[in-house]
């Protein structure tokens, strides 16, 4: 993107050419304030910025530095030596301070590319940027050889306080089982879902699930981190290598979910990348917007279509659900009674969708803890014994298939590709028989009781394994 400025002696003014949205006309009004609150002269000639190229949308704020730039290049105002080697970005204030404007990761690795120095407002960066910073217009005065470096933060630190209490699956009371299935889901990246009653500690063990992932990897964090900077999101525990938690409301819209708008925006499996997308209370959620969620959990991408071009987001993420029995909640509950007709419950069940439960991989279910138990307070299993599990499994699997490559091309294969003995093949074969399972079920109690193997260290997927991943499988309501 280049921004160019010329100079005419018409009527006085600027215009600003080259498909630009409201807001970027509008920094016409930023720059001219911004100049003249900061002392600097606004001759009596026509400005014509162009943003180039042309048959591209512009939109934000982030042109204003830029354009502020190049009138006072234009007019000798300030040194011109080696504007031509920096890119600059940032949003104007009247006053002539520089603000920082969302996408700022994108923009430092755009500079890389292309081999510029990116000039913007102080802000801080995990990774290692030459970027120097600009908080005022009058900073330019010096030239932009004399901008002082921008200050990077090293990988781990956080800007904010640690919290004063982390979260840990021991404050998880009497649910064993449900944290088996969660690390079964962590050692093989599948898809859980949770059914309890309310009260059952569905969304407190599922806030936990990023405590027994392990931390994020420097390719990992770079590519979660530029998509939270396109969205405007906070870095702070992307810098530390936190993997990203997102739990959107059940009244989100498609294009809140797989992403959209004008301009168009990566949605929340976008910003789960990498990290965990927790879906509260399932069947309340659109049906479109749960249908939508089919394609990105096969491919780990999402592809938009709009007018003025294509765009493609990743989306490779955890996806952890939890839901209802029921629509009173209680069907099941050995202490209350369900008040649900047969009809309300199935209605409420089907919601859900044939298509999208056939990508959840495990399912437990969950129910809601002892009273005695909750009062003594025996958490029982902490997340750092869960994360030990998760990455023991992880690292044989490694070890046995010679690699984190072979592992991932291991999980999305067919049943031949788990190694699974006669008698696990027998086990399999009758379950499939027996509950009439499609091709896609087999395939994934296959991949399940391959993770479980893993757990148990052994190279070959056995009977036990199978009729372990058959017992987080199947099951006749949710």
């Amino acid at each position: 993107m280049t921004v160019e400025v010329s100079v005419s002696q018409t009527i006085p003014g600027i215009t600003i050419v080259g498909m630009a949205d409201t807001s970027v006309h509008e920094a016409r009004y930023r720059v001219r304030g911004a100049l003249k609150n900061r002392g600097f002269d606004l001759p009596r000639v026509h400005f014509t910025v162009n943003l180039a190229p042309s048959e591209i949308r512009k939109t934000g704020t982030g042109f204003d530095l830029a354009i502020a730039t190049a009138i006072l290049a234009c007019t000798g105002q300030i040194p011109t030596d080696g504007l031509d080697e920096c890119l600059f970005v940032g949003e104007l204030g009247l006053g002539g301070c520089v603000s920082e404007v969302r996408g700022l990761v994108a923009f430092d690795m755009l500079a890389k590319e292309e081999n510029l120095t990116l000039v913007t407002a102080n802000a801080k960066f995990a990774s290692k940027s030459d970027a120097r910073v600009c908080d005022d217009i009058t900073d330019l005065r010096k030239g932009v050889r004399e901008l002082p470096a921008l200050r990077c933060l090293g990988v781990g630190s956080r800007t904010r306080e640690a919290d004063a209490e982390p979260l840990d699956f021991a404050d998880v009371v009497d649910q064993e089982m449900a944290k088996r299935a969660f690390v079964i889901a962590a050692a093989g990246n599948h898809g859980l879902m949770m059914v309890g009653p309310p009260g059952a500690g569905k969304s407190m063990m599922a806030k936990r699930m990023p405590t027994i992932l392990s931390k994020l990897s420097d390719q990992e964090r770079s590519e979660a981190m530029l998509i939270h900077s396109v969205a405007g999101q906070s870095l702070e525990s992307l810098q530390a290598g936190e993997r990203p938690f997102r739990a959107p409301h059940h009244a989100i819209s498609s294009g809140g979910m797989v992403g959209g708008g004008r301009p168009v925006m990566p949605g929340e499996v976008s910003l789960a990348h990498t990290g965990v997308l927790f879906l509260d209370e399932l069947p309340e959620f659109g049906p479109q917007v749960l249908q939508s969620l089919r394609q990105p959990i096969e491919d780990g991408t999402v592809r938009i279509v709009r007018v003025e071009g294509a765009y493609q987001f990743p989306c490779k993420f955890m996806l952890v659900a939890a839901a209802n029995p029921c629509p009173c909640g209680y069907l099941g509950d050995r202490d209350h009674l369900c008040t649900c007709t047969p009809a309300r419950v199935q209605a409420y069940q089907s919601r859900i969708g044939g298509p999208l439960m056939d990508r959840i991989d495990v399912l437990v279910d969950v129910a809601r803890p002892a009273p005695a138990r909750i009062i003594q307070g025996d958490g029982g299993t902490t997340s750092k014994q869960m994360a030990e599990d998760v990455t023991r499994a992880r690292e044989f699997a490694a070890w046995r298939t010679h690699g984190e490559e072979r592992v991932e091309r291991v999980r999305q294969g067919g049943v031949a590709a788990q190694s699974l003995d006669g008698a696990a093949q027998a086990a399999l074969e009758g379950v499939a028989k027996r509950l009439g399972l499609g091709g896609r079920n087999i395939v994934r109690i296959a991949r399940v009781a391959r993770t479980i193997a893993d757990l148990a260290e052994d190279e070959q997927v056995r009977r036990e394994h199978v009729i372990e991943a058959c017992a987080f499988r199947t099951r006749a309501s949710l």
